[in-house]
């Protein structure tokens, strides 16, 4: 007999959540059918594709998910400012639902499991439905402590609303399509992947006992988080990456901001850990 699943037997989408969600995507297909196509427009919303991906991977899910490298609490509202901008709602509900899949990784419980649930469900439904918008204090309690962020965690909007504005008053309906309409499509799914994709597509090196895998393609895309198997083996680590030639651009950036001060004690595998727990055929 199959252990439980997470999935809801019938899971509920409100209007008020989903709304906005296909809004965005609406607005973004209709542009790119009705606007003439722009090479600066679509280099702006690649920009800020990957300057609000180092968001997330490096705020969202490095440091308060996982807590794999210090920093000042300056910098700390920074990076929670600038991963809400990329409209994933607050920064403790993200972290304390990332830190729950952990636990829970591919097993009975596990709020996004492509391998129990489906594609749909890992990629997106599980943060549109109703099921999973509260968020367990107890997981983060070393982040609740700080005002500022249960400030931006309530109010998580006021990063989009300032950035829309932003872009508005600096390149006027144009910038607004590419750098947020577009750019957020394709920062929503790129993120998502690493919940489905990274479950299904790509080659495991250490033995987990859930369904991560590494991929390349998917670590250009997310700056490294396609490194996922070796995330799950040890989420310790601030480089997912763990050798050389797995191109890891989240941990690139955070090691030279290490040498001027921004941040610092970040954390890498040693030799012996990343020999242990290895497949009969390592990838």
């Amino acid at each position: 007999m199959n252990a439980p699943s997470a999935l809801p037997k019938k899971p509920t989408y409100s209007l008020v959540k989903s709304g906005p969600f296909l809004l965005v995507h609406l607005v973004a297909l209709v542009g790119l059918v009705l606007m003439p196509f722009s090479w600066k427009g679509l280099a702006l919303a690649v920009g800020f594709y990957y300057l609000r991906m180092f968001g997330v991977t490096a705020g969202y899910h490095r440091y308060f998910s996982h807590r794999t490298f210090r920093t000042s609490r300056v910098f700390q509202f920074l990076l929670a400012w600038l991963a809400e901008t990329s409209t994933q709602k607050g920064v403790l509900w993200w972290a304390a639902h990332h830190r729950h899949h952990h636990k829970t990784s591919d097993k009975p419980g596990d709020v996004h499991s492509m391998a129990r649930d489906g594609f749909f469900w890992s990629h997106v439904g599980w943060i549109l439905a109703d099921t999973h918008d509260k968020t367990d204090e107890k997981r983060i309690s070393d982040l609740t402590r700080y005002p500022e962020l249960r400030w931006l965690d309530r109010f998580y909007l006021v990063p989009v609303v300032t950035l829309c504005v932003a872009l508005f008053v600096a390149g006027g309906w144009k910038a607004l399509f590419w750098g947020y309409f577009v750019s957020t499509v394709m920062l929503w799914h790129g993120t998502f992947t690493i919940n489905s994709l990274c479950h299904y597509l790509g080659k495991p090196r250490y033995r987990t006992g859930d369904e991560s895998k590494n991929s390349l393609v998917l670590a250009i895309v997310t700056m490294g988080e396609g490194w996922h198997n070796n995330h799950h083996y040890y989420p310790r680590s601030t480089a997912q990456g763990f050798f050389w030639w797995e191109i890891d651009a989240t941990y690139a950036i955070l090691k030279l901001m290490s040498f001027v001060g921004i941040v610092w004690d970040l954390h890498v595998p040693s030799d012996e850990v990343r020999k242990k727990n290895l497949l009969a055929t390592p990838t």
